[in-house]
C-alpha cells in the first residue's frame, strides 16, 4: 500500500520540477529540467497567466468549499432532526430525500448546467416567468453568478449524505437525556445547545473534515456544467481542479499542472492536520 501510494506522489512531485509539454510528454523523464520554474509560474511570477488564474481558482475553491460545507450541514441538521422524530410514512420519506445522492455527479452537472441557461433554463422560467421573483433573466454561468451556479447543485448533491450520518449520530443519544430536561424545564432550544449539539461532536468533526477535503477537490459537477471540460467556467467558476485540469490535458502545461497539485496536497495536509489537532484539544478539554 505505501509503495501504491509513494510511487504516483513522488511521481507527480518530479513532474513539477519538468518542462513537460506535448513535445517532451512521450518521454518524460528526460524532459527539460526546470527546478523551480514551474512552481514561480504558479505562485511568483507576476506576469504569468498560470498565476492569474491559480489566484482566482484558490479564491473560487475557499469559497466554494465554506458555503458548501455549511450548506449541506445546515441543510442536512434540520432534516434529520425532523426525520428522527415519528410520524407515518417516515421510511419512504427518508428514502425520497436520499435521490440527489443516489444520482451520479456527472448526470447532476449536466442536469443543472442545462437548467441555468439563460434562456429557457428551468432556474429562469421559475424565478422570472411563473414566480415574478426578478423582473429579467439573469445570466447563470457567467460572472460572478457563476459561484452560486456551481455551489447550489453541490449542496443539492451532497447534503443527503450529512442527513444521514447526523441521523445515525441522533438515534444513539439515549431518550433519557431529553426526559430528563423535561422534567427541569429544558425548552427545545436547550435541549439542542446541552444535549444533540455536544453528542452529536464525533460526526460533526468528520463531517467537516470530509466536507473541506471533498469540495476541495471537488471536480465532476463543475467540468459537466461547463460542457464536459470543454468549455472555460469563468473567473468565479474556476475551482482549483478544474484549473489543474485545464493546464494539464487541454494547454499542455503538465510541468505547472503538477506544480499547482504538489501545493494543493501540501495546504491540505496542512489543513487536516490542524484539524485533528483542534478537535484532539477539544476532546481532551470536555
Amino acid at each position: 500500500m505505501i509503495f501504491l501510494h509513494l510511487v504516483p506522489i513522488l511521481q507527480g512531485i518530479y513532474m513539477s520540477f519538468l518542462d513537460l509539454n506535448q513535445f517532451t510528454l512521450q518521454r518524460y523523464l528526460l524532459a527539460p529540467f526546470v527546478g523551480l520554474g514551474n512552481y514561480s509560474k504558479v505562485l511568483i511570477d507576476p506576469n504569468s497567466p498560470v498565476r492569474i488564474g491559480i489566484f482566482e481558482a484558490i479564491r473560487n475553491t475557499v469559497l466554494y468549499t465554506i458555503l458548501v460545507t455549511l450548506g449541506t450541514l445546515s441543510t442536512g441538521m434540520i432534516v434529520a432532526l425532523m426525520l428522527n422524530r415519528k410520524f407515518f410514512g417516515r421510511g419512504a420519506v427518508r428514502t425520497f430525500f436520499l435521490f440527489p445522492w443516489i444520482i451520479p455527479t456527472y448526470v447532476t452537472g449536466l442536469l443543472w448546467g442545462i437548467m441555468w441557461l439563460r434562456e429557457g433554463g428551468l432556474i429562469n422560467v421559475m424565478l422570472v416567468d411563473w414566480l415574478h421573483i426578478l423582473p429579467s433573466k439573469p445570466s447563470w454561468l457567467t460572472g460572478p453568478n457563476t459561484l452560486w451556479a456551481i455551489v447550489i447543485p453541490t449542496i443539492w448533491r451532497y447534503w443527503p449524505q450529512s442527513m444521514l450520518m447526523l441521523l445515525a449520530g441522533l438515534q444513539t443519544i439515549p431518550e433519557e437525556l431529553y426526559e430528563a430536561a423535561d422534567i427541569d424545564g429544558a425548552g427545545p432550544w436547550r435541549k439542542f445547545w446541552m444535549i444533540t449539539w455536544p453528542m452529536l461532536r464525533p460526526v460533526w468533526f468528520i463531517l467537516i473534515l470530509f466536507g473541506l477535503i471533498y469540495n476541495t477537490y471537488s471536480f465532476n459537477i463543475v467540468i459537466m456544467m461547463f460542457g464536459f471540460g470543454a468549455g472555460y467556467p469563468g473567473e468565479w467558476g474556476d475551482l482549483m481542479m478544474t484549473n489543474i485540469f485545464r493546464n494539464s490535458f487541454q494547454l499542455w502545461n503538465f510541468g505547472t499542472g503538477a506544480a499547482a497539485s504538489v501545493i494543493l496536497l501540501i495546504v491540505m495536509v496542512c489543513i487536516v492536520n490542524v484539524w485533528f489537532k483542534y478537535f484532539k484539544q477539544a476532546e481532551e478539554m470536555r
